[in-house]
């Protein structure tokens, strides 16, 4: 079931909240609207996939265990950089946005609240 525009618009909010107040942690979630998709990075990681797949079947064909696991090691590092982030921010523009995430932070916050509160009110 599609999130309504409404929702759209609350979790981009909490998600750019979110970058603002720990963007360490959104960056190990991998949501990092500053990190994008490298085509380069998918291509030869693809790349580097296939040979390691291709030479793990000679390594089995030829029963060489070094090849093999050559093989293998090149596959895994083949997936691993294909599945690579590439950054597009630099880290001087990360520290201003932090610093002016004070404000924007503490109105959000308080809306939250306020509405936490109304919530809790109408219960009662």
């Amino acid at each position: 079931m599609p999130l309504s525009e409404h929702e759209q618009k609350l979790l981009e909010q909490l998600e750019k909240q979110l970058h603002e107040d720990d963007p360490k942690f959104a960056s190990s979630m991998g949501s990092d609207p500053g990190r994008s998709w490298s085509t380069r990075h998918v291509v030869i990681g693809v790349l580097c996939a296939l040979a390691g797949v291709f030479l793990l079947l000679v390594g089995v064909t030829l029963q060489n265990i070094f090849v093999g696991v050559l093989g293998f090691i090149v596959m895994g590092g083949g997936v691993y950089f294909a599945t690579m982030r590439s950054s597009t921010t630099a880290k001087p523009g990360a520290k201003a946005g932090n610093g002016k995430s004070g404000k924007p932070r503490s109105s959000f916050m308080n809306s939250l609240e306020e509405r936490w509160d109304e919530r809790r009110r109408g219960e009662q």
